[in-house]
């Protein structure tokens, strides 16, 4: 087992790596940039050192310096947490050439997945559904324009290097595919270098369900069951639960052989997940594979008897073998994911000192934050303050729990998104398990009273 595990990340996913270190008797080391010195998981580690200025490219993602903050430190192993550079490859084999073991995927695993063409073509030889698309990254305008034609729109164009909802555009009609292509390919440019592009039959009323995979480094693997991550904004994530209110037992099983069969065939190491598109007739099709531990994964883990994914990561990375056994879900968990944005202005980032932080608590509920009343959120990075994750028998309990819950968070200072989550958990579509990836394009915030 490692003795030490340096952790290149920071708030809420940089903390709750460090607690779970704690627990296992492993030594933590905290990298910081400037912006982020009072921040709780700089409080908690071991050790922590700055690595920069506030900017992630001269900190987080500056990837001398998180090296040499594991030198100086002899840390033996590197969590990358989600984010910043957790499917870097080159990052990945720098620690390897150092004598650091990456708590994560291989290089090879990373550049194998990461491209999403060459993920869908793997996966096409697993025996893995795909959606019907082009063959890899499409050469020319003509060439999408031509494979559009054949699958029929609407059709999805995708950056392959693309993420967080950069570089796709969906396209309803022949006419409209030049501008889209022309947008889709510049915004990828300029966002990751790279406007390479393929193109996907659209679904369409499609849930968003991801697998929960574990794989050791003997080639087994096993999954967790799925979470539903449909109800999105800009393709960013608002609100998870597991399970899916949309899921039959017959189509969790199936779904989980499939991400059982996808990490398999590619000998996976570590925690992942296998990502799905379901239509509206429960026909699921492969998107991604994330490399890396995801932020919703609380919710799995409160569902299976509090299992600890980043104990089970450690574990993998630490070359021992994991027990091949199927989880499903025993109970239900929902998760809100608290960002300092004002969702009554277009969900504006608004960083800020936060004046009064009083988390809610009782049975049932877990806050994953490292946030505090005095903690000036800084403007530089991701707006997410805090998670909170209830647990409860059924759904319809889960619900209830969160409404309580949000009613007793307590934030001031900055805006928040939890008015939002208030309203979601009142509205009849959401309550009934009627929603898709659309949910937030027809949904309207009312004022609060």
């Amino acid at each position: 087992m490692f003795k030490k595990i340096l952790i290149a990340n920071r708030g809420e996913i940089a903390l709750r790596i460090i607690r779970t270190c704690r627990e296992m008797g492993i030594k933590s080391v905290a990298v910081y940039s400037t912006a982020d010195e009072e921040s709780l998981h700089v409080k908690f580690a071991d050790e922590a050192v700055c690595i920069g200025p506030p900017s992630s490219s001269e900190s987080y993602l500056k990837i001398s310096n998180i090296i040499a903050a594991a030198e100086i430190t002899n840390a033996d192993a590197i969590h990358p947490g989600y984010g910043f550079l957790s499917e870097n490859s080159h990052f990945s084999k720098i620690c390897e050439e150092n004598g650091i073991k990456f708590i994560g995927a291989s290089p090879d695993m990373i550049d194998q997945m990461g491209d999403k063409a060459s993920a869908r073509e793997t996966m096409k030889k697993a025996g893995i559904p795909t959606i019907p698309g082009s063959e890899g990254i499409l050469k020319s305008f003509a060439e999408a324009k031509k494979l559009a034609k054949k699958i029929k729109y609407p059709v999805m164009l995708k950056a392959t290097a693309g993420g967080g909802g950069k570089g796709m555009r969906a396209v309803w009609k022949e006419e409209d595919l030049q501008n889209a292509w022309d947008a889709a390919r510049a915004e990828s440019k300029a966002a990751f270098g790279n406007d390479a592009m393929y193109i996907e039959k659209l679904i369409e009323e499609p849930r968003h369900i991801e697998i929960q995979i574990i794989g050791d480094s003997k080639g087994n693997a096993c999954h967790l069951s799925e979470r539903d991550c449909s109800i999105q904004r800009r393709h960013q994530k608002l609100t998870e639960e597991t399970p899916s209110p949309f899921m039959t037992d017959t189509l969790r099983e199936k779904m989980g052989e499939a991400a059982v069969k996808a990490s398999e065939f590619i000998k996976y190491e570590g925690v992942g997940t296998v990502e799905f598109l379901v239509d509206k007739h429960r026909n699921f099709f492969f998107m991604e594979m994330n490399t890396r531990i995801q932020v919703e994964h609380p919710i799995t883990e409160q569902v299976i008897s509090n299992f600890d994914l980043i104990r089970e990561q450690i574990k993998a990375a630490a070359g021992i073998q994991i027990v091949g056994i199927n989880y499903f879900p025993t109970q239900h968990s929902i998760e809100c994911r608290i960002n300092a944005e004002d969702p009554y202005n277009n969900f504006r980032p608004s960083p800020g000192k936060i004046n009064i932080f009083h988390a809610p608590g009782g049975h049932g509920v877990r806050i994953d934050t490292h946030v505090y009343a005095g903690y000036v959120i800084p403007s530089n990075y991701d707006s997410m303050v805090a998670k909170l994750i209830v647990t409860a028998q059924t759904r319809e309990e889960a619900i209830s729990k969160m409404k309580r819950a949000l009613d007793e968070f307590i934030i001031e200072g900055v805006k928040t998104t939890i008015p939002f989550h208030r309203q979601l958990m009142e509205d009849q579509d959401y309550i009934e398990g009627n929603y898709t990836t659309k949910f937030m394009e027809d949904f309207e915030l009312e004022p609060e009273s």
